[in-house]
């Protein structure tokens, strides 16, 4: 069997608090706004982080297996024109696969993950 893609979703530590003893979850206020939930590739992940987390703490960094969203996850063209998972739909809860703490190091690198 092929080794499952992840995808990741960055919140705070709050957020994950809170949904993690539910069964599903819409997303963030803007995701709910733009009627998808936003994630992010590992190769994303760097310029996610700039982008909207700078100078944030207390984060943590969710990892999904793709394969298990089925046909509610588009990959579509965003940031650059580069393709990015969009879930159309709640993302149950029992999809994530991990939740670690997630920083960034003074040179600008993200620290504290295990992804490949």
């Amino acid at each position: 069997m092929a080794e499952s893609k992840l995808i990741y979703k960055i919140c705070s530590k709050a957020v994950w608090e809170e949904i993690r003893l539910l069964k599903s979850w819409t997303g963030s206020p803007h995701d709910v706004q733009d009627g998808f939930i936003h994630f992010s590739a590992a190769s994303q992940l760097e310029g996610t982080f700039r982008k909207y987390y700078a100078g944030q703490t207390d984060l943590m960094l969710l990892a999904i297996d793709a394969d298990a969203l089925g046909n509610a996850l588009k990959w579509e063209s965003s940031r650059g024109g580069d393709l990015f998972p969009h879930l159309y739909g709640p993302l149950l809860i029992s999809k994530i696969v991990s939740a670690q703490n997630l920083a960034m190091s003074e040179d600008g690198a993200i620290e504290g993950v295990g992804f490949a």
